[in-house]
């Protein structure tokens, strides 16, 4: 056991010299990057080189927010833009209420429940479906790169001050009918184009940069999964119930759930 911690504990030292060989930029404790809330473990800071050692990334900074699967940092990419750097829970995952979402995606086979399997198709998962939505046209952060549990994409907010993005729902908006309306048709254009649900959005999950701009995506299904109507029906009412306090009236969500099935169906 002791020569075993010596061990991880050298291969530790090494992986993090190669980083900061490489420019790594980070605060003086060092601790920022090791087992934090299990996100950066000793595989992942391998990953993490693999992805500086390949150009995706030059520097990794602090965090800019934290969940249940998944921390996000601030990073740079090889001509310094801001990107942002969402790294997955591996050792500490909580991963039962993820096969709901994954299993029978004809994308996914041989799902596997053990964490240090399913995390990175988890991870990929949301790669897939940033890539489907960004490509339909649907306001996400567009994907940049993936390696097992880190996934690189675009940063959303100012990349000179680096200061993210709110939530949706810490934003006063001038006008939340128009809001409303924007996202209903972000939520019909990913169903008809990009063929996604997203499955869980809320006003926890859209970040506000001018306009709405949809995140956390790995747990969207194509809407040919078996509860993708329950699922776009959960989402529509969550967005109706948050405008409803805002004073927006709008039409029964039911019906929109209506429209928007009619709409996708050829």
């Amino acid at each position: 056991m002791v020569h075993s911690m010596k061990n991880a504990d050298s291969e530790y030292d090494k992986i993090m010299s190669e980083l900061e060989r490489r420019k790594m930029k980070q605060r003086k404790d060092v601790d920022e990057f090791k087992v934090v809330e299990g996100v950066i473990d000793i595989p992942t800071l391998k990953t993490l080189y693999r992805l500086f050692n390949r150009g995706t990334l030059r520097a990794l900074h602090g965090v800019v927010s934290t969940g249940k699967e998944a921390n996000v940092y601030r990073g740079e990419d090889e001509n310094g833009k801001a990107v942002a750097v969402k790294i997955y829970r591996v050792s500490t995952a909580e991963t039962d209420f993820m096969m709901e979402y994954i299993m029978g995606d004809p994308r996914f086979k041989r799902v596997k429940r053990r964490s240090r399997s399913l995390i990175p198709l988890w991870a990929l998962k949301e790669y897939k479906n940033l890539t489907r939505y960004s490509e339909a046209g649907v306001r996400v952060p567009k994907p940049i790169d993936i390696e097992r549990n880190v996934l690189v994409m675009e940063y959303i907010g100012d990349t000179d001050s680096f200061v993210p993005a709110p939530l949706l729902k810490d934003v006063e908006l001038e006008s939340p009918i128009d809001v409303f309306d924007e996202i209903i048709s972000m939520i019909e254009l990913g169903y008809k184009e990009a063929n996604l649900v997203h499955a869980d959005l809320s006003e926890f999950n859209i970040l506000w940069w001018d306009k709405p701009v949809i995140i956390d995506v790995s747990q969207a299904v194509l809407n040919k999964h078996n509860y993708a109507i329950k699922y776009l029906r959960r989402d529509i009412h969550n967005i109706s119930n948050y405008f409803r306090r805002l004073g927006v009236q709008s039409e029964d969500p039911e019906e929109i759930v209506r429209y928007i099935l009619s709409s996708g169906e050829t």
